[in-house]
């Protein structure tokens, strides 16, 4: 019972917890933004008023596809969000922050393992390795 009360309350579970709360909760949000906003803006430019009630018949059986064009326009949204608020400036600042950064390993020539840039030999296989020349910076 110890093993299980640890995992419980480890920090990445509750992290994982409180994604999950927030997740569902801005997921209400866009639901409501497309519902209500979205939706009408495009059936005011198409004409038709409600899109979860678009449905198509194929031998007496209905088709309502209306939900699931609301529910694509939900998701798109939801996944231009996450890009431009999330992706895109940690990327950006990722980029900034290992741009200038020197190289403090390299790569065995023998088993390709890394090793420090100023070894002669490798600790992994023993070969022997010419050092490294340090790079000199870039003028500006």
């Amino acid at each position: 019972m110890k093993g299980f009360r640890s995992f419980l309350m480890r920090g990445n579970l509750i992290e994982l917890a409180i994604a999950v709360v927030i997740g569902t909760a801005f997921t209400a949000i866009v639901t409501a933004i497309v519902k209500d906003l979205v939706t009408p803006l495009i059936a005011a430019i198409g004409g038709k008023p409600d899109f979860s009630r678009l449905t198509f018949s194929v031998n007496h059986s209905t088709f309502s596809y209306g939900d699931f064009f609301n529910a694509l326009v939900s998701f798109l949204i939801i996944a231009a969000v996450v890009y431009f608020l999330i992706v895109a400036p940690v990327a950006r600042i990722t980029t900034r922050l290992t741009r200038n950064k020197a190289a403090t390993e390299r790569d065995c020539p023998e088993c390709l393992s890394a090793i420090p840039v100023a070894a002669t030999r490798c600790k992994y296989c023993t070969a022997v390795i010419t050092p490294a020349t340090p790079a000199t910076p870039a003028t500006r």
